[in-house]
């Protein structure tokens, strides 16, 4: 039976009313599951009056008041966090226990978004001048809006919506087409958590509901996360309408082997960051370097040995590593790097283009994959392929090891597997990219820092989650203020200084 989705508006679940709609698929099947209805350009301003109608009354509860919502949110999350896991996983083909983890990392930016009350505090200077006070306010933007991926459908809204309404802001949430029902139930649950109708609305749709967001002036800042080609258009498109923006997009994230390295510890470390969720993640890692010859055998017949033992299964099988990517436009796509690979002359150690999954053969299952002797001028190199392939590039010293993350178009994180203390310190602090991991396989800050790369990886100067979050969300208030004594001054021609 094929579901029939709807958007999330004014506090109630909303039938679409373009006559449009999207076909959620099963990855384990590739069956129809779900429609889903892509709004209008008329729909969409629709929810952006409601959200500017419902704003001020928000931004008007004290912090606090605010940040008990999001408290009772996680506790109404946590009691129906198996059910959203499994929804979770049978829309997107990520392992339940992956779509766990998925939930897990958007609760965490909630629970630091509950801090609010705190981080909302301005600063304050006690006679800056004779008699003169000056101190500043963060306040709400207004209505704000996120446009999130199918690879993180709990996570990303998460760490967009929850610390954009801890500020006071209504926000408007543009969830993938691909996997709609764990971000719809999300914003049930944040109504039935004391959430004031219309402060969060979530409507589905394609490029038309994209461009309104971006062009209608009641929108006053937008997050994104996707293809950076998206990404760079999202980012043009939001300044040019005079909005805030962050917007981040794809990925070539590089794990460098050192020679005193544990080779156990770092092929473990590769074949999970690599392989898991079948390389559907911004963070995956996608290229292993290791230094020397010596070294990068020894990590291919590591990584060979355990590669055979990956179990690939239904997205509900919990002895599977992981399950089939999201649809057939991606698993034709990985195939055609694959093929690509080949054509350019790397070594395909491991080819997983030939594996079926009984009873499943229409589903968009493929084997782990493994490529070595891959050298930087290839388009498997330079390209995000997003999902289950590892590409080895073989340097032939720490300096080399070291340029290519660095020189790469994408700078979102990076990882060095070593026993040297100083090699570890000098490598975090001379690569260029955003986020590094240091015998960390998935570099990931934890949710009171700020997640973000550098390069072509992101476009905009804040950061995800952390304090860049509530800087994001708000704007600065500074007030310079005097009570007079009461003796006539008489009027000053001259600019106000501090002396």
């Amino acid at each position: 039976m094929v579901r029939e989705l709807t958007h999330f508006i004014a506090g109630k679940p909303t039938a679409g009313t373009s006559g449009r709609f999207g076909d959620v698929y099963d990855p384990n099947t590739g069956r129809v599951q779900a429609r889903v209805p892509l709004a209008s350009r008329a729909e969409v301003e629709a929810v952006i009056a409601d959200a500017e109608q419902a704003q001020p009354a928000w931004a008007a509860w004290n912090p606090q008041r605010r940040a008990r919502v999001l408290l009772r949110f996680l506790q109404l999350v946590e009691q129906e966090k198996d059910e959203l896991a499994r929804l979770l996983s049978a829309e997107h083909g990520k392992t339940v226990a992956d779509a766990h983890g998925d939930i897990q990392r958007g609760l965490e930016v909630v629970e630091f978004a509950a801090g609010i009350p705190h981080l909302l505090k301005g600063e304050f200077s006690d006679n800056a001048g004779t008699g003169i006070d000056v101190y500043s306010m963060r306040q709400p933007l207004g209505v704000v809006a996120g446009i999130t991926p199918f690879n993180f459908p709990a996570m990303i809204p998460l760490w967009k919506a929850a610390p954009a309404l801890a500020c006071g802001n209504a926000f408007v949430l543009k969830p993938s087409e691909r996997d709609p029902s764990v971000p719809l139930r999300l914003a049930e649950l944040f109504l039935e958590a004391g959430l004031p109708p219309g402060v969060l609305n979530v409507v589905n749709g394609d490029k038309e509901a994209v461009d309104t967001l971006l062009e209608d002036p009641r929108v006053q800042a937008l997050g994104f996360v996707g293809s950076t080609p998206v990404a760079q258009y999202v980012y043009a498109t939001a300044a040019a309408h005079g909005k805030r923006a962050q917007c981040f997009g794809g990925a070539k994230n590089h794990l460098i082997v050192m020679p005193d390295a544990d080779l156990d510890q770092a092929a473990d470390a590769l074949i999970g960051a690599g392989y898991g969720s079948a390389g559907e993640r911004c963070m995956a890692i996608s290229v292993a370097v290791p230094v020397g010859e010596a070294t990068a055998d020894a990590l291919v017949a590591k990584l060979v040995e355990r590669i055979g033992a990956l179990k690939v299964g239904r997205s509900d099988d919990p002895a599977a590593d992981f399950g089939p990517l999201v649809g057939a436009d991606a698993l034709a796509r990985v195939r055609g790097y694959l093929d690509l690979g080949v054509e350019e002359g790397a070594e395909l150690v491991v080819d997983g283009r030939d594996f079926r999954l009984a009873g499943h053969e229409d589903g968009y299952f493929l084997g782990a994959s493994l490529f070595d002797r891959v050298t930087p001028g290839m388009r498997i190199y330079r390209e995000e392929i997003f999902g289950p392939v590892l590409t080895v590039v073989r340097a032939a010293d720490y300096e080399e090891a070291l340029r290519l993350p660095s020189e790469h178009e994408f700078g979102n994180g990076v990882a060095i597997y070593t026993r040297d203390g100083d090699t570890a310190r000098d490598f975090a602090r001379r690569v260029n990219t955003g986020m590094v991991g240091v015998n960390v396989p998935i570099p990931v800050p934890i949710a009171y820092h700020t997640f973000g790369g550098w390069k072509r990886s992101a476009f905009g100067d804040l950061n995800q989650h952390g304090p860049d979050s509530i800087r994001f969300y708000t704007r600065t208030r500074t007030v310079t203020s005097r009570w007079p004594s009461g003796a006539k001054e008489g009027a000053s021609f001259t600019i106000p200084t501090m002396g």
